[in-house]
Parts: structure tokens; sequence; C-alpha cells
């Protein structure tokens, strides 16, 4: 009987490691069932009991479910980061983000500008226009999207622009366009790690996705959707 791995993991990943599971699956003989939710919502429900083999999620995260005795100790593994950018509907006007002030003017002339409330890049989008003085301008206009689908609603027209992990956005395609990454002044890296369940009935499965998915010979597949090892 073909061994079964649940992998729960963050959706801001998902592109990148459903390009790598067909590959996984061939060599190994082993299938994979996916499910994929917002950092914090990945945690609440593994905390909450979800049954699950493989979990990819913020590295604080993966450690707070180790000392919860969720993921194995000495399992977690470093998966890669990924960076903010800025989205908009393919065909649209160019748009210059390339400095500072260019993204803040880019963020003030928008009618409306979609963003992921409930997911790690909401937050930190959240603080960044408050730094930037810009908070009272900009709130006004921000359309709040759950469950990972920031880049999706601006291809639908929901959204003039959208500010979520580049890996979303390059999924997203040909519906929507990467404008560009934040400037590095403003960059911010989500950084992500692989842990195996503690409980799982397919361990050693498990830990042969996990070191499939953090080995040297995927990593330009991982650069190409959007995935930079740390």
């Amino acid at each position: 009987m073909t061994q079964e791995i649940r992998l729960f993991g963050a959706i801001a990943v998902r592109p990148a490691v459903l390009a790598l599971i067909p590959q996984f699956e061939t060599a190994t003989g082993f299938r994979v069932v996916t499910k994929w939710e917002v950092n914090p919502t990945v945690k609440k429900q593994i905390e909450a009991g979800e049954a699950f083999d493989v979990v990819i999620i913020n590295p604080p995260m993966v450690q707070d479910l180790t000392a919860l005795g969720k993921v194995k100790a000495g399992s977690e593994a470093a998966f890669g980061r990924i960076g903010m950018g800025m989205a908009a509907k393919a065909g649209g006007r160019p748009l210059d983000i390339g400095s500072v002030e260019a993204f803040k003017q880019a963020l003030k002339s928008a009618r409306s500008i979609a963003y992921a409330s409930d997911g790690s890049s909401g937050g930190y989008f959240s603080g960044l226009i408050s730094r930037l003085g810009i908070a009272d301008e900009v709130k006004p206009k921000l359309v709040s999207i759950s469950g990972g689908q920031t880049a999706s609603a601006v291809g639908r027209g929901e959204a003039e622009l959208g500010v979520v992990p580049v890996t979303s956005i390059l999924a997203a395609a040909p519906e929507v366009m990467l404008v560009g990454r934040f400037p590095t002044e403003l960059q911010s890296y989500i950084d992500f790690a692989i842990g195996v369940s503690a409980s799982s009935t397919v361990a050693e499965a498990a830990g042969q996705l996990s070191a499939f998915l953090t080995s040297p010979a995927v990593d330009g597949i991982l650069a190409a959707k959007g995935v930079e090892r740390c």
C-alpha cells in the first residue's frame, strides 16, 4: 500500500512546494497530501490536534510546536525565505517602486491596496506604513483579504495593487504581474522551516520528504518560484 505523507504548510510556500512534489512522488513512490493555511492558522490547528507528518511554517512556530511535543525534537530544518513584493493586474501601467520615496508614492496614489490581513506579510505591511508615516493616507484604501488570496484578488479587480510574498504573485500569473520587490531598505523576508511530526506513523517517509525539500538539488526550482535559500 502506498505510504501517504500529510504535509501541512503556509500558503506562501505552496507554489514552490507543489512544483517539487511530483518529482519526490515519482522518485519514492510515496503520495504527498497537502493542506495550506496562513502561518498562524497552521500553528493553531496543529496545537488543536490537527494530524500532520511534515509542517512548513515560520521557524519560531516550529520551535513552539517542538516545545509542545507536536514536532519531533531535532527535526527542524531551514527551508528558505520569501521577500515581499507588489502586485498589479497584468497589462497595467508600469509602476516605479525602486526607491523608498517611489514606493510611498505608489501606495499613496493607488485607489485600493489588497493585503493579507491574517498573515505574517499583512502584519509586517501594517507596521511598515506606520513607520513610513503614511498610515493615515493608506489605511482607508486597504482591502483585507484572507486565506492567501491577495494576489488573486488583484487579478479579479478587487484592488488596484497588492502587497504579498513574491511567491504568491508569481503563482497568480498571467492575470497578475509582479510590479517589483520592496526596496532593499524596506524589504522583509519571511523565513520558513520544516519540522517532522513527533507522532507521525510514517516518520521515515516524512524525514525523506524533509531532506528532499531542503536538498541543494531543488534550489533552482525554488528560486524560480520566489524562494531564496537562507
